[in-house]
């Protein structure tokens, strides 16, 4: 008699998942994914996984092809995505986090479905003590107020859950989060440090161009080179590779009292130029 009911064959539409699939050490199950899941997932490549559209723009089709008995998809979708989904005919499961206690329970909610309760609390644990730890470390600093954004046009402010990041790093928040905003109203606000992680970007978001675009040069955080990229999945993916993020937000509010970690580069530093010289390009 079958004793274990979770499911053997797993699409993931998002890279969340996948990567807490893997941390709760059910990646095996994952019979295909999204191509963006292996930039956060390494173990992706090379292991015969399918690679199907994500949850903005999934086909009936591939996961149909996957035979799959669970398909996870996750923020931001489309209603035809949705639409697609459904019409595979496989059980679905998904998810719309905000804040990191979202994260968490969506960690709960798939560890119980795979039948690893008790390891999606050692994942949740794990994460809670390093944001902690981050907490204390910061919490004697002065506090600069941080603009983060997750997309450059239109100018969209970071999720809820990178605000709360950038508190547990020792900064101020600055904007509504997870919202559409103005290169002027941010200008105005004049924060004392610039994150830009732009969706699908990876590490590739260019800073100087778009202090030059934006009129930003008189920007505080643009005259200190206060102006950083943190790679893409560090911080717009929901798992446990916040915590990536979270040391380079640390290290970009705090450059001094953290090392620089992996997946966080600074706008290149100025020279003394006229206004007709070209920009310095990272």
């Amino acid at each position: 008699m079958r004793s274990d009911y979770s499911p053997q064959r797993i699409v993931s539409l998002q890279p969340s998942a996948t990567v807490i699939l893997a941390a709760l050490g059910k990646l095996d199950h994952v019979v295909a994914c999204t191509k963006y899941c292996a930039d956060v997932c390494p173990g992706v490549r090379n292991s015969g996984i399918s690679i199907v559209a994500d949850s903005w723009a999934a086909k009936s089709s591939q996961i149909v092809a996957s035979n799959p008995d669970l398909v996870i998809a996750a923020v931001p979708y489309q209603e035809k995505a949705i639409a697609e989904i459904m019409k595979s005919g496989a059980r679905f499961l998904g998810l719309a986090p905000k804040h990191l206690t979202d994260i968490y329970a969506d960690i709960t909610v798939i560890a119980g479905i795979m039948g690893a309760a008790e390891r999606g609390q050692q994942v949740i644990g794990n994460m809670q003590r390093e944001i902690e730890s981050i907490r204390a470390q910061t919490k004697p600093l002065s506090g600069p107020r941080v603009f983060s954004e997750e997309w450059g046009k239109p100018l969209i402010t970071s999720q809820p859950w990178v605000a709360e990041l950038v508190e547990a790093a020792g900064g101020q928040f600055v904007g509504n989060p997870g919202v559409q905003t103005t290169a002027q109203g941010i200008l105005a606000e004049d924060p004392d440090v610039i994150i830009a992680a732009w969706c699908g970007a990876g590490d590739r978001v260019p800073l100087e161009k778009i202090v030059r675009d934006r009129g930003w040069a008189k920007m505080r955080a643009a005259k200190e080179q206060r102006v950083y990229c943190i790679r893409d999945e560090f911080l717009n993916t929901p798992a446990p590779t916040l915590i990536q993020g979270l040391h380079a937000l640390a290290a970009a509010i705090h450059p001094h009292h953290f090392p620089q970690p992996p997946g966080l580069r600074c706008i290149a530093t100025r020279r003394d130029t006229s206004p007709d010289d070209p920009p310095v390009r990272g």
